[in-house]
């Protein structure tokens, strides 16, 4: 199940609305409607952390692991950041799809991934124009 099913799922439980879920966390209510389609995903764990609050659960629930490593990235790098590691995400459940590794080895497997991708970003900023690692330092 998807973040997406998971909030809509919860929501319902709680018997809110979307508009009345939305003024809960302090969102517009078609912030909660691109949530629930999927065509967006909070951009940082605060906003999914105020979901969980007011949906009476937890983030980990509404995040898989998968998914909480995309907010991260969007928290920690910007939407490219997010949209690279959705695909890596992507490329490494498909790698493992169908096969016999446990759940726990996959999240150890996405986790180094993230990891190797964020210290590679940092060892790649001396490569940058210097009028780039300028604009980026303010």
């Amino acid at each position: 199940m998807a973040f997406k099913d998971r909030l809509r799922e919860k929501r319902l439980e709680a018997d809110l609305t979307q508009e009345k879920l939305a003024a809960k966390i302090g969102v517009s209510t078609r912030t909660i409607q691109n949530y629930e389609i999927g065509t967006r995903r909070p951009g940082n764990m605060e906003i999914v952390q105020k979901l969980a609050d007011a949906l009476h659960t937890t983030s980990n629930y509404l995040l898989s692991g998968a998914e909480t490593y995309v907010v991260e990235a969007h928290e920690k790098g910007g939407s490219k950041a997010a949209r690279d590691i959705e695909e890596l995400v992507g490329e490494v459940t498909g790698l493992f799809a169908g096969g016999e590794l446990s759940e726990d080895a996959l999240d150890g497997a996405m986790k180094a991934l993230n990891d190797a991708y964020w210290i590679a970003k940092e060892k790649n900023k001396k490569y940058a124009p210097k009028r780039k690692r300028a604009s980026t330092k303010k």
